[in-house]
């Protein structure tokens, strides 16, 4: 038998008892039989790794075929919907502006287009309206203010005029030497021009009016602009949010060639504002 070594015994001699011989043979079988089903289970553990393994290497090299099927596919027929369909004439052609599309390109439109719409507009028409029942109230007299302050022969500047409403009131009523100044111009109605340094003569025109002075940064530099251009014996009109007595005694208080002559309240576009009234009563001063 080859699972022991009989040559030697417990006490390091040599043994030839048959008795000892079997009982070290049948103890030597029994360690064996002990450690086999060890020896098995292990064996079992690592076939089952190695088939789940396996296993996992085919659902690894299924997706990533199917990965690579489905990206040919989008690469050589992309949806319509991923975005916008490029040719290549788009390519060539270079934008206009970055309001041009390739799904929806703008037609263009003239200024004149622009301004019917805009002046069909019901705010439009609305506000000019407003402004129309301003001018023709300044056209008329009062106790107040015996002579009228404009009148359709009047040479007229409209400061921080906006997009023009007040100028068409002006023409609406009969005033048709009308000037029109903001910050950005709105043609044919306003030109661009600096409010606080405006490019015109001194005493040159009959009429200056302003709905925007709350607006204004430097209040006294505007005023004294304003009455700059204004004539000897000509009016400033400033209408502003509804103040105090005090608050239009100050607001007067920045002409330097006029004085109050009226200032009421009333409602304006449904907003409540002061009319203030400065008749330029003083040359400018060289």
């Amino acid at each position: 038998m080859g699972w022991f070594n009989p040559q030697q015994s417990e006490a390091g001699g040599k043994c030839n008892c048959p008795k000892q011989l079997f009982a070290l043979s049948t103890k030597s079988t029994f360690l064996r039989l002990q450690n086999l089903p060890t020896v098995c289970a292990k064996s079992e553990d690592s076939q089952m790794d190695k088939h789940i393994q396996a296993f996992l290497n085919r659902i690894t090299l299924i997706a990533a075929i199917i990965a690579t099927i489905l990206l040919l596919l989008i690469l050589l027929h992309p949806p319509e919907a991923c975005g916008p369909h490029f040719t290549h004439e788009s390519f060539l052609r270079f934008p206009r502006s970055t309001c041009d599309s390739f799904h929806h390109p703008r037609q263009f439109s003239t200024l004149e287009k622009k301004n019917q719409r805009l002046w069909s507009t019901s705010a439009w028409l609305k506000k000019v309206h407003s402004f129309s029942l301003i001018f023709l109230d300044a056209q008329k007299s009062c106790p107040s203010r015996p002579l009228s302050l404009l009148s359709n022969s009047s040479k007229t500047l409209c400061i921080l005029a906006g997009a023009g409403q007040e100028v068409m009131a002006l023409e609406q009523i009969g005033v048709s030497d009308v000037t029109a100044i903001d910050l950005v111009d709105s043609p044919p109605l306003v030109s661009r021009a600096d409010p606080f340094n405006l490019p015109f003569f001194d005493d040159d025109f009959d009429f200056a009016f302003s709905a925007q002075f709350d607006t204004v940064l430097f209040p006294s530099r505007f005023v004294g602009e304003m009455e700059r251009t204004v004539r000897l014996g000509g009016s400033c009109l400033l209408i502003v949010e509804e103040c105090t007595h005090n608050q239009v005694r100050e607001i007067a208080g920045l002409f330097k060639r006029g004085e109050l002559v009226d200032a009421d309240n009333f409602t304006f576009s449904g907003s409540k504002m002061t009319r203030i009234v400065v008749r330029i009563t003083r040359p400018t001063s060289s």
